[in-house]
């Protein structure tokens, strides 16, 4: 089973109708099934950039914005999303940034540039060294970056949230 990370974007009365249905379930599912078009499945891809700024540029800034766009701004408010309905439980619940935090991340993630950042992946790196990985994994990472920014910028343009998890 591989762990990837994963992105919802919902709406505020979205989220209201799935705390109501788990509050009404006696298994507590909140039916949680946003369409697949406001789903995103980011693979690793997230986890090993944030391991290279860590590694090549600790200090950076871009950090903390990489980490709050998968990590949430905590969990309290989508407790209902903690079900076996919702995500596997081997990492943390699922967690939430409101439509107001989605638009500060969507305007953090355009202002980060990622390439010059890319070019000090290490030679055995950008020769294909991850594990059960072919291709070129400045590539990778660099497209999923842009996926990232992208389903961030027009979450923000609709107003909506995002949900969080590892799954």
């Amino acid at each position: 089973m591989a762990l990837t990370q994963q992105l919802a974007r919902v709406t505020p009365r979205y989220l209201d109708r799935c705390r109501e249905a788990a509050g009404a379930a006696p298994d507590g599912d909140p039916r949680w099934n946003p369409p697949a078009d406001d789903v995103l499945d980011l693979d690793w891809a997230v986890w090993a950039l944030l391991g290279l700024y860590r590694r090549m540029r600790p200090e950076s800034p871009d950090i903390a914005v990489l980490e709050r766009s998968i990590r949430g701004d905590g969990s309290a408010p989508v407790a209902f999303l903690d079900h076996v309905e919702v995500y596997d439980g081997v990492d943390g619940p699922p967690s939430l940034l409101s439509p107001a935090a989605v638009t500060e991340v969507a305007r953090a993630l355009a202002a980060m540039e990622i390439d010059s950042l890319l070019t000090t992946l290490p030679a055995h790196r950008r020769e294909g060294g991850f594990p059960g990985f072919t291709g070129d994994p400045a590539a990778y990472l660099c497209d999923h970056f842009a996926l990232l920014r992208s389903f961030y910028a027009a979450a923000a343009a609709k107003g909506m949230a995002m949900v969080v998890w590892v799954d």
